[in-house]
């Protein structure tokens, strides 16, 4: 019985209180699937500067600092003079904005081949087999046919592509000679009915209306800004003389003249019997309100209010570390789970075009964070003291040979750039493994391998 007291007062009190029924505000509000056509994406993207930085920065970000090779030297030298002559790392950039702005872009891996519409066989490739790379938008671009067949590698892709040139001609592309990039993960394209089957969403279709806002409060504050000081003149009969056309004429040309004269050290001339008055528009607070919309275009486009505005972190000993740190985290896993699963079909084909045939050869995405020149410095003097640690302080404390200690030490202080000039040094002079042991350390070295009482037995007359 108690139960039922309790659902007939809850029923009443949101009767009375409009809540859960249809008289509540809330419960005409409900999501629409608007597409936003390419030429809403390019106006938005050519003329307003919030739209823009949301699709630029995180492609931006994601290509800055790029990848390191780990490898030998000769091959990490060959791979990257590669990488340098396709330009790959601004036709990656290139392509990953414009997948973020349309839903969908790739990178067509030029081999000169007759027949795009065939597989790409990168084990037949060899050194310079790739000619050229070039970003294809998917408006040029149409996907085909979904790959229904479990037991592909393309399911539930497109099974092929196909070029639209300007003449009309139609060229079909394999997908294993794209590197895709498609923007937001779209929904299900049945149930959607997405016209551009195959590609992505537009990171601005659901970042819009967070954008609208904040543009049209940043106007709109921008129009008061105009109106801020209004001047308020009283004349007698103003009203009751508005018939005569003539006074009208002489109302408007004394009150221009009047306005002219003004200034802020300029003179206002009146009848005694007028009035003046000016009043300001309360400013206080609209910067709160615009602040407050822009953290909400953070929040949906996932960019910290430090990166996209490029401010300083607000709040006492507020640093936006914190902030920084969670954003780098999310580009890392962009680069990891996006980026470096496209572009994995494509790295070996680089690497084969740079004469590299090593299953040992792999790269790591470098960190995204800018150390200062203390920073630099602590680092460096930690790692020399760990290599120290190492080797010892004399010879026998090795823990791991003074030669790989030596080398590998070289290659990180080259990686890091805080010695320049150090690989050329190292060509020149050589490698720890290279030199020829001193009479000191052959000394040092047969005194260790003698027994404890002979090496300390006096020399004759000393």
């Amino acid at each position: 019985m108690s139960n039922v007291i309790a659902f007939v007062r809850d029923s009443l009190t949101s009767l009375v209180s409009r809540m859960g029924t249809e008289r509540d505000k809330a419960a005409t509000t409900f999501y629409t699937h608007a597409v936003m056509t390419d030429e809403q994406l390019i106006a938005a993207y050519s003329s307003s500067w919030l739209p823009r930085k949301i699709v630029d920065i995180p492609a931006l970000d994601a290509c800055r600092k790029w990848r390191d090779w780990q490898a030998k030297k000769p091959q990490i030298e060959a791979i990257e003079e590669e990488e340098k002559r396709l330009n790959v790392k601004g036709k990656v950039l290139e392509a990953a904005k414009k997948g973020r702005l349309f839903g969908g872009a790739a990178l067509y891996i030029g081999t000169g081949e007759a027949n795009p519409a065939q597989p790409l066989d990168v084990e037949r490739m060899g050194k310079g087999s790739i000619r050229y790379l070039n970003v294809i938008t998917r408006r040029q671009l149409s996907a085909g046919e979904i790959d229904r067949n479990p037991e592909s590698e393309w399911y539930g892709r497109p099974g092929s592509y196909t070029l639209s040139g300007a003449n009309g001609m139609q060229v079909e592309i394999h997908p294993s000679r794209l590197v895709l990039f498609t923007g937001a993960m779209p929904a299900d394209d049945e149930i959607t009915g997405n016209p551009w089957q195959g590609w992505g969403d537009s990171v601005l279709q659901s970042t819009l209306d967070a954008i609208k806002n904040a543009d049209s409060t940043a106007g709109n504050i921008a129009s008061l800004v105009f109106e801020a000081k209004i001047d308020i003149i009283r004349i007698p009969d103003f009203m009751a003389n508005l018939n005569n056309e003539a006074y009208r004429s002489k109302i408007l040309e004394r009150y221009s003249l009047a306005n002219m004269s003004k200034g802020i050290n300029g003179t206002l001339l009146l009848d005694k019997e007028e009035e003046y008055e000016t009043k300001s528009a309360a400013m206080a607070g609209l910067t709160d309100i615009l602040m407050a919309f822009m953290q909400i275009v953070s929040g949906a486009a996932d960019i910290p209010v430090t990166r996209l505005l490029g401010q300083s972190p607000a709040g006492m000993n507020s640093t936006g570390t914190s902030d920084m740190k969670n954003y780098h985290d999310r580009i890392q896993s962009m680069q990891e789970l996006e980026l470096q699963p496209a572009m994995r079909r494509l790295d070996e084909c680089i690497e084969r075009s740079a004469g590299v045939v090593d299953p040992a050869v792999f790269y790591r995405w470098s960190p995204l964070e800018q150390m200062s020149e203390k920073e630099r410095a602590e680092i460096f003097k930690t790692t020399a003291d760990a290599a120290r640690q190492l080797v010892g302080t004399g010879t026998g404390q090795e823990i791991i040979p003074r030669e790989a200690v030596s080398d590998a030490l070289v290659n990180r202080l080259v990686e890091d750039g805080v010695l320049p000039g150090l690989d050329a040094a190292i060509e020149e002079y050589g490698k720890l493994s290279e030199q020829e042991p001193s009479d000191d350390e052959l000394a040092a070295a047969s005194a260790a391998l003698l027994p404890t009482d002979q090496a300390e037995k006096p020399v004759d007359g000393v």
